[in-house]
């Protein structure tokens, strides 16, 4: 059994597994995974984390669907393995971690929201996705870090920036004068100290749950029901 999975920026490089069995690429576009179908040996797990979208065609749902239809597991988390998970969890895609839970739910419907840009070279973030600023933010107030009427006013600023333009310093900059000062130092300690990435960790998961289905499946029998 072997997998592949698609990531680039928010997958923690000292997380990516140097197992053989499993394959790690670059973000996923269209006709990718009909080139993984195309081997001599398609895989029998794919994970999709990060996406192309702008630069080229991005994954269609009819891909995904047609891997499934041939018997493979598909994980999806993070970015636009959140969102094809939610198109296409009624057929077989697992969705993975919380930011796919955000979608999943209709809290969130903002495509834009998981979009960012990254260096081609090295996969550094070059913007901030803003469901990640959410769930910053969420988690700040929680903490008491910082004051609800803060965390809003940064959300809206964020939210009227094009997404390749949303980085916390930005924001930040923004903000200066229309929130109380000691206020934007709190924000600004938070984000240098102790934000969550909450796209990294969900990419996090979804390698667990990919190392996860592959042993569980290597210990299933033959004809064992539980098979997938």
């Amino acid at each position: 059994m072997t997998a592949v999975v698609f990531a680039g920026p928010s997958l923690n490089p000292e997380l990516v597994t140097h197992r053989q069995d499993i394959e790690i690429l670059p973000p996923i576009q269209r006709g990718d995974i009909d080139a993984l179908l195309a081997r001599d040996k398609p895989p029998s797990v794919i994970g999709i984390i990060d996406g192309r979208f702008m630069q080229s065609l991005s994954i269609s749902p009819k891909e995904v669907l047609k891997a499934i239809d041939l018997g493979i597991k598909v994980f999806g988390s993070s970015s636009m393995g959140a969102l094809r998970a939610v198109e296409c969890a009624p057929y077989g895609m697992e969705g993975v971690g919380k930011i796919f839970d955000e979608y999943q739910s209709g809290r969130n419907d903002a495509d834009d929201e998981v979009a960012m840009v990254y260096s081609d070279e090295d996969y550094q973030a070059v913007s901030e996705p803003l469901i990640n600023m959410r769930f910053a933010i969420a988690a700040g107030v929680s903490a008491g870090a910082f004051e609800e009427a803060t965390g809003e006013s940064f959300l809206r600023t964020a939210k009227r920036l094009y997404f390749p333009e949303r980085t916390v310093a930005q924001v930040l900059r923004l903000l200066t004068g229309e929130i109380d000062d000691a206020e934007h130092r709190r924000v600004k300690a938070f984000f240098a100290t102790s934000a969550p990435d909450t796209k990294r960790d969900d990419a996090t998961e979804l390698m667990s749950r990919v190392v996860a289905f592959m042993a569980m499946a290597g210990t299933v029998a033959p004809g064992d029901g539980r098979a997938a």
